[in-house]
């Protein structure tokens, strides 16, 4: 690897970096490390563009900061631009680099949050900032938003703010954030992939009873071995191919650049030409049924009496209800199901000013590619905002290499995106915001 000068690298790539320096590992079932120190290093920024911050804290620690910025026509419904300040936990044992070092290297940033979404962050802060400190204004009101806990479904964070402090997005129409706007290579020709939907999330908890005993007995009813047969099960589980509006427009517009005819080639088939972005269309296309987290006993001799298992559940929009029962009917009715949390799912016409709008500005930037609807199999703070008639877009805007397997990076070890990614996106975003 080969270390860059920091003196050359712009503005987004040092706020990055920066941001990515603070370790607000998010670990799920309130344990974090909290968002404070990056908020307070936010909100500076936005003060030194003459903005007036909010902090909202929801617990200890647990902070988000939002601004508003007034457009030119004030009219108009106004955008919300997001992202989240939290990050899942990085195990530096398994990492070429200090995930927390914000490294650059080989044209690179590294580090947890270098791409969800800790890059996004920086992008908001310098197109918002260049348009400012030109004397310039967005063509709308904007809420600039930075939140807690979105890794753990934004209890602390964005539904926090949309419970408990609804007043700050008054006016506000829509909203931008993450898991959208980069692209992917398609038989060699590059796409932008505008995430117009996401999948609901349902966190359930398996919990097996059996009998206590010694571990030399013959015990018939052991609690870890019905856990894990319900566990090998839902792991294991196929889930047909369910398509919605936005996947069937996706696989059309595959197709009609593959030239190929969408009703004779298989959904799978037609993904899979997505290139790197396939990770995480093909979750798109059905149910998926991750077991996550394995918790049994506490000696080698023990047989225990319970033992649970987490199952992170992603399915379509309005089909939560029925998943479940198909879950329990797959795993019998002898293992316990807890609901821990919830989320809905969204689905948004990809048409309309501000996708015409995106279209149009991705097109200045990288005439010629197309732009393509998809379904997120994850899940954004785009989620609590719809509760408040917000329409939400996945549009963090990256040109990326075609070799680079972007989904691999959520979540993954050596989480890296390329500095001129990041200045291709900071562009992007300040004409979007410029215009729209």
């Amino acid at each position: 690897m080969t270390e860059l000068d920091e003196g050359t690298l712009d503005e987004t790539a040092l706020i990055a970096r920066d941001l990515i320096r603070f370790d607000t590992t998010n670990y799920g079932n309130g344990k974090s490390n909290g968002e404070t120190d990056a908020a307070e290093y936010v909100a500076a920024k936005l003060e030194g563009l003459g903005l007036v911050p909010q902090m909202f804290e929801s617990e200890p620690g647990r902070h988000s900061v939002l601004a508003r910025v007034e457009g030119h026509d004030r009219s108009k419904p106004g955008l919300v631009v997001h992202g989240h300040l939290d990050v899942v936990p990085a195990d530096p044992a398994n990492w070429s680099v200090d995930p927390f070092g914000g490294v650059v290297r080989d044209g690179m940033l590294w580090g947890r949050g270098a791409v969800d979404m800790k890059n996004m962050d920086a992008m908001m802060l310098t197109s918002i900032g260049d348009l400012l400190r030109a004397g310039e204004r967005p063509a709308r009101d904007l809420v600039v938003g930075f939140l807690a806990d979105e890794e753990a479904g934004g209890v602390l964070g964005s539904h926090f703010l949309v419970k408990n402090h609804p007043e700050v997005f008054d006016g506000m129409g829509e909203a931008i954030s993450e898991v959208g706007g980069y692209s992917t290579f398609i038989e060699g020709k590059r796409a932008y992939l505008l995430q117009t939907g996401e999948k609901a999330l349902i966190w359930i908890k398996l919990i097996a009873r059996g009998t206590a005993g010694h571990g030399s007995q013959m015990i018939k009813n052991n609690a870890v071995t019905r856990l894990a047969e319900a566990v090998a099960i839902l792991g294991r589980q196929e889930w047909p191919v369910e398509l919605t509006g936005t996947t069937r427009g996706l696989l059309r517009e595959v197709a009609r650049i593959l030239d190929v005819d969408p009703e004779r080639t298989s959904p799978d088939d037609l993904v899979l030409k997505t290139g790197t972005a396939s990770g995480f269309i093909r979750g798109s296309l059905r149910v998926t049924t991750n077991p996550t987290v394995l918790d049994a006993g506490y000696k080698h001799n023990v047989v225990p009496d319970t033992a649970e298992a987490l199952i992170d559940i992603r399915c379509m929009p309005g089909q939560e209800d029925n998943v479940l029962a198909q879950v329990q009917s797959l795993i019998g009715d002898d293992i316990e199901i807890v609901t821990m949390h919830t989320d809905i799912g969204l689905e948004t016409e990809f048409g309309g000013p501000l996708v015409d709008s995106i279209v149009s500005t991705l097109d200045r930037h990288d005439p010629g590619a197309p732009v393509l609807p998809y379904l997120l199999s994850g899940g954004t703070d785009n989620k609590a905002l719809s509760l408040l008639g917000i329409k939400g877009y996945g549009f963090a805007p990256l040109r990326l290499p075609e070799e680079m397997d972007f989904p691999a990076m959520f979540h993954g070890v050596d989480e890296r995106v390329p500095l001129e990614a990041l200045t291709f996106g900071s562009r992007v975003l300040r004409d979007l915001l410029s215009t729209y």
